[in-house]
């Protein structure tokens, strides 16, 4: 069960964001100018490691995905992404709230800082 009630609308709160299903993944995709920030998804009896568990996936520099991971025993390294920069978190752990504002916060500028200037100036100004 989802620990943080609030995530969504958190999410959709960031300036230019976007969420769609994308229906042969099962994930709830934020994204911004077109670019992933986040995804929530739940993997399938499948993927037994993860006992279908409910997980947000968020963008992390390398070097801090790693520090995260052996900080929070609710985060681990991206599912189905690239290791090294994407994270996800268990939605059913004790990962505290402010710590996963600041994980969808940095996860957010990231993917945002790599925009076009003029798309940056246009989320901007559209969330103004």
């Amino acid at each position: 069960m989802n620990q943080y009630p609030w995530l969504d609308e958190y999410l959709l709160s960031k300036p230019g964001c976007t969420k769609d299903y994308k229906a042969e993944w099962g994930w709830w995709r934020y994204q911004v100018g077109g670019k992933l920030f986040a995804a929530l998804c739940q993997p399938g009896p499948k993927y037994t490691d993860y006992d279908c568990r409910e997980l947000l996936t968020v963008k992390c520099e390398p070097m801090l995905a790693e520090l995260l991971r052996s900080q929070y025993p609710d985060v681990i390294p991206g599912f189905y992404m690239d290791k090294r920069n994407w994270n996800s978190i268990y939605l059913d752990g004790e990962l505290p709230e402010e710590v996963l504002r600041r994980f969808c916060d940095d996860s957010y500028s990231l993917v945002f800082d790599k925009l076009t200037k003029k798309l940056q100036k246009e989320i901007k100004a559209a969330s103004e």
